[in-house]
């Protein structure tokens, strides 16, 4: 018998192999990271404009080539509601996954933006089309000890479960448990997830693209860390965030940079949650910011472009019914206001509603009911604590100047270079000083013998701040990013006659849907100080029985320019009339366990050139919705 040469043998041997990965797919995608290899490589500097790469893209302006690394497969940037889910699905998939936070609070809106109070439609809760984990997150909520440390003997040991009775929606809470929740939820996730990791107090400070300019390849963040144990934040975002973005180290805080990339030899895919969309602005990827005209969108309600004006911003604070023998009212008396303190109370009103009693302002957003009695019916108890978030109160819509910064701005104040947040300072001042104001007219105006109102300040608070106001704004909008060619588009975006019952021409976004949400045009308006025409869509708000059920497709998470990244917040495409209605908690969470779920499931697939674009153009959606339905994510009404 003749025998093979072992030569020959070995040859025979590595064919069949190869045919095999052939047949796998496993040689293809070995092509393609080889190939994509150098497109992979960081970008270099334009010949032009030291402070741009030769794509166009900012460079960073690292003060540090020594940075602490994160390696991630799925970055967050932003710990708010949308990047808690974010963070929560991709883990939840298997993915190890990052996620940074600016302030010491994860959960965004529950937490550092003080609504801690779940605002859902009435269609939602009759229906139960919530995703499992949205569930869970407000399972975990209602569960936790409802007192902060500082106020804990009131009542010890009682669960929010136990305090809960408001009448905006059907859970309201401290702030702390949100932040406590939105913590715990992610450990239990992580348990999946070996190596994820995420943390509080880092600011974003920029990205590093790849050479061919179509993927990101590292994000850029600095942590600090108070120098003084007992530090709070004060109160006042004005007059820290410049100290919380800077790289360098001062006397309040040393300072630590982080660099986030993909581990060696693995891709990683980039989620923007932040609800200013800082990752967008930063890197002026295809976006709107404010209002937009008929022109422009084809709604009926549009009245024009303009990017100052994005639905008004609020500064939450808590007031309990208990007696401090006016220490309170005498601190908020002190406030110095830029603008007059009467110009600040021409605002102020309560409308039809009633300080106490029955469906009033008190039990609106009433976080701890001390004997939990009906808010519809009854008045509130001494010890009870409401988080104040009101219309015509402390929400700030003045837009002189805006909040959000706009492109022209950014390169002005030289943020591109030094990113400080894309949001202006006098902004927040202004809003800073109407909700302190605020608080102060409803003590003086409301507060009595039966029912004396005291602002909560300081450590061990509801609010852990030394103002008692928010940590951060409550943000009802940001940047908002324009999708890609879709549905009849060439640049995507969710308008006003898909959602709306009463005006023709909706389109279905079933056959891409990737999450669903429901709620009233709310909008909460802007103006100029002087009164000037604001150009808003003033007509637009309308109830929810007038909307219909809102399939979020995914076409509306994928931004321009930039494969490998994501939108998992308040700034998927979407135009400022819709985004009154996608903006609440739940349509947040829906964004977040979307683009969390869906980054993590592309990265399992073990192919470099498929991408979210890419999975809808190979027919691969289908596959997706299947996880995400495994997932408990809801994709039928």
């Amino acid at each position: 018998m003749n025998k093979s040469s072992p030569k020959l043998r070995y040859s025979t041997f590595f064919l069949m192999v190869f045919v095999g990965l052939v047949i796998s797919g496993s040689v293809s995608a070995i092509w393609a990271r080889l190939a994509d290899s150098t497109d992979r490589a960081k970008a270099i500097p334009s010949e032009t404009n030291r402070n741009q790469d030769e794509n166009g893209w900012p460079l960073v302006q690292a003060r540090t080539s020594n940075p602490e690394v994160w390696e991630c497969e799925v970055v967050i940037v932003g710990g708010s509601l949308g990047g808690v889910a974010a963070a929560y699905h991709s883990m939840q998939t298997g993915v190890r996954t990052c996620l940074i936070e600016l302030t010491p609070m994860l959960g965004g809106q529950v937490s550092s933006q003080g609504v801690s109070a779940i605002d859902e439609s009435l269609l939602m809760r009759n229906h139960q089309v919530f995703s499992t984990s949205w569930t869970h997150f407000k399972n975990t909520v209602a569960g936790q000890i409802a007192l902060p440390p500082a106020l804990s003997s009131i009542k010890p040991g009682a669960l929010v479960a136990h305090t809960n009775s408001c009448w905006v929606g059907t859970l309201c809470f401290s702030p702390t448990v949100g932040a406590f929740a939105a913590d715990f939820i992610l450990k239990e996730a992580a348990i999946f997830a070996p190596g994820s990791r995420w943390g509080t107090e880092i600011a974003f400070k920029g990205a590093d693209f790849n050479r061919k300019g179509d993927r990101i390849i590292a994000i850029h963040a600095v942590r600090r860390k108070a120098r003084d144990p007992n530090y709070i934040p004060l109160g006042h975002l004005s007059r820290e965030i410049a100290s919380w973005y800077n790289w360098d180290s001062d006397p309040m805080f040393s300072k630590t940079p982080i660099k986030l990339q993909a581990p060696p030899g693995k891709d990683m895919i980039v989620i923007d949650a932040s609800d200013t969309g800082e990752l967008v602005g930063w890197a002026n990827i295809p976006h709107r910011l404010g209002t937009e005209g008929f022109a422009t969108t084809g709604e009926l309600h549009a009245v024009a472009n303009n990017s100052d004006c994005t639905q008004a911003f609020t500064f939450p604070f808590v007031l309990a019914i208990r007696d401090d023998k006016g220490q309170s009212l005498k601190t908020l008396k002190q406030v110095q206001s830029i603008l007059p303190r009467a110009e600040h109370r021409e605002d102020y009103s309560l409308g039809r509603y009633p300080m106490f009693g029955p469906s009033s302002l008190f039990n609106y957003r009433r976080i701890i009911s001390l004997v939990r009695n009906d808010p519809f019916k009854s008045y509130p108890s001494s010890g009870d604590m409401t988080l104040v978030n009101w219309n015509r109160g402390n929400d700030w819509g003045v837009m002189n100047p805006s909040l959000i910064m706009n492109e022209q701005e950014i390169q002005s104040s030289g943020q591109r270079q030094d990113w400080l947040g894309g949001v202006n300072i006098e902004a927040l001042k202004g809003g800073e000083n109407h909700a302190l104001l605020f608080s102060e007219w409803l003590i003086e105006k409301y507060s009595t013998p039966n029912f004396p109102l005291t602002h909560l300040s300081g450590k061990g608070m509801p609010i852990p701040t030394i103002s008692g106001l928010s940590i951060y704004p409550y943000i009802r909008e940001g940047r908002r990013i324009l999708g890609r060619s879709a549905y009849g588009q060439e640049q995507f975006f969710i308008k006003e006659q898909d959602i709306r019952k009463d005006i023709p021409d909706s389109r279905d976004f079933r056959r891409s849907a990737i999450g669903i949400t429901h709620y009233a045009i709310d909008m909460h308006g802007c103006r100029y100080r002087n009164w000037e025409p604001s150009r808003s869509s003033s007509s637009a708000p309308i109830s929810e029985e007038s909307i219909r059920p809102i399939f979020i497709p995914l076409e509306s998470l994928i931004p321009q320019k930039i494969d490998n990244l994501l939108i998992g917040s308040k700034g998927i495409a979407v135009t400022h009339i819709v985004g009154a209605s996608t903006r609440i908690h739940v349509g947040e969470w829906a964004a977040g366990s979307a683009a969390g779920a869906t980054a993590a499931w592309i990265l399992q697939q073990g192919d470099p050139s498929l991408t979210p674009q890419e999975l809808i153009s190979r027919g691969m959606l289908p596959r997706l919705q299947q996880h995400l339905v495994s997932q408990g994510i809801p994709l039928q009404w």
